[in-house]
């Protein structure tokens, strides 16, 4: 046997020089590791928010969002726990004497015959002398509440009707699908005051009636998820292990399937809003002298010249209501599609 020579070129060495990094692995199953890895923190609901935080315009829309919903637990509390005990002594002084009320009162900023506005009075007051800033106040309940359960009818009936029809398919998909174009056929506005007129004016059935009128709009966009999502593997298999054809769609075909709904459900909130501030304007939906933006408008609107801040103000809470609504759910579509973060 022969004594190495500490001189020469050790194995890992070459004649050019170079040396081998023995730490450096290029084999394929590193590859795959990295790359499931990838698609590992692609996915997820840490995903998504991390996607919904890098849209500017998504944030916005949730510092609207939460700020109105904010507005409207708040007003919820005061309403049913204290009983407007809260509006009345920070924003409201009510004026016990009749002739001493301070009717159309323009708001803080604005000269008027009083005198520069008075605080008590930020946007001064409507044609009974009622307060617009708590009245606006109040009014934010009634759309947050109208908005989430208006959807929450349409998303309920939509999906559950739209799961059972593309899972099934057959004359059970024709039947159903049937029934819910004969409502989308019928204008929303037609029916739902059909509906409120049939069954009562007030806000409950306006809430009922447009969630009925969204229906049909759910049901179409997840039966076409469902249609493609019933062939995967993990469906069939599913049927193979025995589960029942309830569980699967609960607990495979539906999750699955909504991250479309879930956008839809954002934008629907929105419209649910306007349509029932719409009806509110024309004398369904919250009757006087229940505080509702739809309400306040319809009552200013023979007020305009003498009084334009009067219908501005819920103007421009609905307007801002919506539009917020509206930017949430672009910015949720942009992190839920796939083909949008590549």
């Amino acid at each position: 046997m022969t004594a190495r020579d500490p001189d020469s070129p050790s194995d890992d060495a070459r004649a050019d020089g170079t040396t081998t990094d023995a730490t450096t692995d290029d084999s394929p199953t590193h590859d795959a590791a990295a790359g499931s890895d990838e698609i590992e923190t692609r996915v997820g609901l840490r995903y998504t928010l991390r996607q919904v935080k890098r849209d500017t315009t998504a944030r916005i829309g949730i510092y609207t969002v939460g700020f109105v919903t904010f507005v409207a637990v708040l007003a919820s509390i005061d309403y049913y726990v204290f009983d407007y005990a809260v509006a009345e002594a920070v924003w409201y002084s009510p004026v016990s004497d009749p002739e001493e009320v301070q009717r159309l009162l323009p708001p803080v900023f604005m000269e008027n015959q009083f005198g520069t506005g008075v605080l008590e009075h930020p946007m001064g007051t409507d044609h009974r002398g009622r307060d617009i800033f708590v009245r606006l106040f109040y009014g934010t309940r009634i759309a947050i509440t109208v908005g989430f359960m208006a959807t929450g009818i349409g998303l309920g009936g939509g999906t559950l009707i739209g799961a059972v029809s593309g899972y099934y398919g057959g004359w059970i998909d024709d039947v159903l699908q049937r029934v819910t174009e004969t409502v989308y056929a019928i204008p929303f506005l037609v029916l739902v005051i059909a509906f409120m007129t049939a069954f009562g004016r007030d806000l409950t059935f306006a809430m009922i009636g447009v969630g009925i009128t969204s229906i049909p709009v759910f049901n179409r966009l997840i039966r076409s998820r469902v249609v493609s999502v019933r062939e995967e593997d993990y469906i069939e298999a599913a049927r193979a292990a025995g589960v029942k054809d309830r569980n699967i769609i609960l607990r495979h075909v539906i999750p699955n399937s909504f991250a479309p709904v879930l956008v839809q459900a954002t934008l629907q909130i929105g419209v649910s809003i306007l349509i029932v501030a719409g009806l509110s304007f024309l004398g369904f939906g919250a009757q006087p002298p229940t505080p509702s933006w739809g309400q306040m408008l319809s009552a200013s609107r023979n007020y305009m010249l003498p009084a334009p801040t009067f219908s501005l103000f819920p103007g421009i809470a609905i307007l801002v209501t919506v539009v917020g609504f509206n930017i949430l759910g672009d910015g949720l579509q942009d992190a839920l599609d796939p083909r949008i973060n590549n």
